[in-house]
C-alpha cells in the first residue's frame, strides 16, 4: 500500500500527491489531478510516458507510482474530503 509522502519539518508539512500523466515534452510534463492540470518537472524520475501515474512534490515528480497504488491513495484522499464535509 502507498500513501502520499508526508515531510515534517519542524511544525511545517508538506504533502505528495498522486496525478496521471496526461502530456510528456522532455524533462516536463502535464499531470491530472482530477481535472485540475499542471505542468511539472520530470527531472527526477525515469522513462515516464502518459498514463504513467507520479507522485508530485512543489512541482517536481518525484516517484512512480503503480495506477493501484495511486487510484488507492486518491480514493482516500476523497474518503477525508467527504468526512470533513459531513463535520462541517
Amino acid at each position: 500500500m502507498s500513501f502520499a509522502l508526508l515531510f515534517v519539518i519542524g511544525v511545517y508539512m508538506c504533502l505528495a500527491i498522486p496525478a496521471e500523466v496526461i502530456k510528456v515534452e522532455g524533462n516536463k510534463g502535464v499531470v491530472d489531478y482530477g481535472g485540475l492540470e499542471q505542468e511539472i518537472s520530470l527531472d527526477l524520475v525515469e522513462d515516464v510516458r502518459p498514463g504513467d501515474y507520479v507522485l508530485i512534490h512543489v512541482g517536481f515528480a518525484i516517484e512512480k507510482l503503480s495506477k493501484e497504488s495511486a487510484l488507492e491513495t486518491l480514493a482516500i484522499f476523497k474518503e477525508l474530503e467527504e468526512l470533513e464535509q459531513e463535520n462541517a
